[in-house]
């Protein structure tokens, strides 16, 4: 971590494009749970809830390591398991086009997440 009154490390690839796809995935998800509101029903519900905790855990993953928090790799473990959780509730209904896109966002954002927690921020 930087000392006070010093530069912050220069931002990795590696780091633009987790933030990238966080941000990706957060516009999918919002799109997405429009979506779904749209449709109604029971078993969109849960694929909502799932949306919102993926939504909200991408934007301040993303934020996060903007800032270069030295909380970033807890968060980024966390923000692949929502994800994770995400994309296994949109594949409930394969034959959803925008949940099938927004799985394949969450998908690639929990990679990126997970190299991430396990790297040096």
């Amino acid at each position: 971590m930087a000392q006070p009154g010093t530069t912050m490390p220069a931002m990795t690839k590696q780091m633009q494009d987790c933030i990238e796809a966080c941000m990706n995935c957060h516009s999918v998800c919002e799109e997405t749970m429009s979506s779904c509101m749209q449709q109604g029903g029971q078993a969109q519900m849960q694929i909502m809830r799932a949306l919102m905790d993926c939504s909200e855990t991408t934007r301040m993953c993303a934020d996060m390591m903007m800032r270069r928090s030295p909380m970033s790799g807890e968060m980024c473990a966390m923000c692949a398991k929502a994800c994770d959780m995400a994309a296994e509730a949109c594949m409930s209904m394969p034959d959803d086009q925008q949940l099938m896109r927004c799985a394949d966002a969450c998908r690639r954002c929990a990679e990126m997440c997970r190299a991430m927690a396990g790297a040096r921020m």
